[in-house]
């Protein structure tokens, strides 16, 4: 009877541990469904394919829609848009007519001067009994009169034979072209550039959506499968949590990315000259961007082929002509003439113009500059100094192209290196992830584990995508520091 009551006893009190363990469990698990719910965590649209080597699959990037705009456009047509409607370029553009304006201005003395001019006198008090005698021979010719109220139209005409002035216009007014058509088109390489760097950093955020999107519908799938086996007792609650946490971590980072889509947009469009109003997409062809991050790096640095050294060159030639022209100023300016005079006297202003004495006459005149305050001398010296000036910008170019374009060359080959090797990173994360996640689920590994997997597949894929873009913002570095932009 002992041994039988000893049994009972025990058997009691096991199903009184066992009914007091599931209301506890129960309680916990009411608990965890209830904190769940109040977060309302979303189901996976699509499970990424661990297979993936590219992260760059879809051939068309867009901005899921954030733009609400039917128009996109590529890189090339981005430029060619800018080409159109950016104002520095525009603005750069109508300079060139200007200065083509102003040599015409300049060169405006070198055609006949034709001025008319006309006095109309009258005499207040004059000189009594006075007259003109014209004398012909040994006889005594006519007498007239001067006359209270003249009038004396006339015509000069004027036509510069040489002058200095106008010849420093003559050999400066191409030059002149030649600046400004240089100045454009140092606008236009700033404008491919600016607009190129700008339209990979936004494709570099596009695709980081892309991957956060794929990384946060696979964590939520994790993180329901945690809970469900928690639920079920096969793993620990910590599991669950750690999932809860790389998720949100996950969807903070998609949210910034979001945002950041904005303002990268108005940039673009603000490097286009794009209406800030109108909404466009970006697109590209991932072949042909793939295909694009190659460039020799074995083409030797060109000084000549960058337009700022061109254009330096030009400023040069410039003051060169300026310092001829002051070294040449003493020269004479002569030019020839022809004046023409209708002279009406009358002391009757209402006939006045009944009678007139025309008078006309042509000759040449000359000045000569001999002495001017030392202005020549000190021009002159000026100039040269300016002329020097210039030879030391040149110099500090060649040094600073020289340091841009070794720094270009230096961050392409080292990021160029960097792809290669967060390639092959991807395609391990991925495969990593892929068996740990297995071995999880089959109780052989922890879930740290998993954490840890799924944290190095997020930094290998963002790291693969910012070294893409950083190869070729380092390729339009490297283009532009060895003036090979094409526009």
């Amino acid at each position: 009877m002992a041994n039988i009551f000893s049994t009972n006893a025990l058997r009691s009190f096991l199903l009184i541990t066992g009914l007091f363990c599931l209301s506890l469990g129960s309680y916990a698990q009411n608990k965890i469904k209830k904190d769940t719910t109040q977060k309302s965590i979303a189901a996976p649209v699509i499970v990424p394919d661990t297979s993936k080597t590219n992260l760059l699959l879809p051939v068309t990037v867009r901005d899921s829609g954030k733009n609400g705009a039917s128009e996109y456009l590529t890189l090339q047509q981005c430029i060619d848009y800018a080409m159109k409607h950016q104002p520095g370029l525009n603005i750069s553009v109508i300079n060139i007519d200007v200065t083509k304006t102003t040599n015409a201005i300049s060169l405006a003395g070198a055609l006949p001067q034709v001025n008319a001019s006309g006095d109309l006198i009258h005499y207040i008090q004059q000189q009594q009994n006075s007259s003109t005698t014209t004398n012909s021979g040994t006889g005594t010719g006519g007498t007239r009169q001067s006359y209270a109220n003249t009038f004396v139209p006339g015509i000069s005409v004027s036509q510069s034979i040489f002058n200095s002035s106008i010849l420093y216009a003559y050999k400066s007014a191409p030059l002149y072209v030649k600046q400004s058509q240089q100045a454009n088109d140092s606008t236009k390489i700033a404008v491919v550039s600016s607009i190129s760097k700008s339209f990979y950093t936004l494709l570099l955020t596009l695709e980081q959506i892309n991957v956060l999107k794929g990384d946060t519908a696979e964590f939520s799938k994790n993180m329901r499968d945690a809970f469900h086996q928690y639920q079920g007792g096969i793993v620990d609650e910590t599991d669950y949590e750690q999932a809860q946490i790389t998720l949100n971590n996950t969807i903070a980072q998609l949210k910034q990315a979001n945002e950041n889509v904005i303002p990268q947009y108005a940039t673009l469009k603000q490097f286009m000259g794009f209406p800030p109003e109108k909404q466009f997409n970006v697109v590209f062809d991932t072949l042909q961007m793939m295909n694009s991050i190659h460039i020799d790096t074995t083409e030797q640095l060109q000084y000549e082929k960058r337009i700022e050294f061109q254009l330096l060159n030009t400023n040069k030639n410039l003051q060169s002509q300026l310092v001829n022209y002051y070294r040449h100023a003493w020269l004479p300016t002569l030019s020839a003439f022809f004046n023409y005079n209708l002279n009406f006297q009358n002391n009757s202003y209402a006939d006045l113009l009944d009678t007139s004495y025309p008078t006309s006459q042509v000759g040449l005149s000359i000045s000569i500059p001999i002495f001017t305050g030392f202005s020549r001398i000190n021009n002159l010296h000026k100039a040269k100094l300016q002329e020097q000036i210039l030879d030391w910008n040149q110099t500090d170019l060649k040094s600073q192209i020289y340091t841009q374009y070794t720094t270009a060359l230096a961050n392409y080959k080292g990021n160029y290196f960097n792809l290669q090797l967060l390639q092959k990173n991807v395609a391990l994360s991925r495969r990593v992830y892929f068996v740990v996640e297995l071995q999880y689920k089959q109780g052989i590994v922890p879930y740290l584990n998993v954490i840890t997997a799924q944290s190095n597949l997020i930094t290998s894929e963002i790291s693969y995508l910012n070294a893409l873009f950083n190869v070729l913002s380092n390729k339009i570095d490297l283009e532009k520091a060895m003036g090979n932009i094409s526009y």
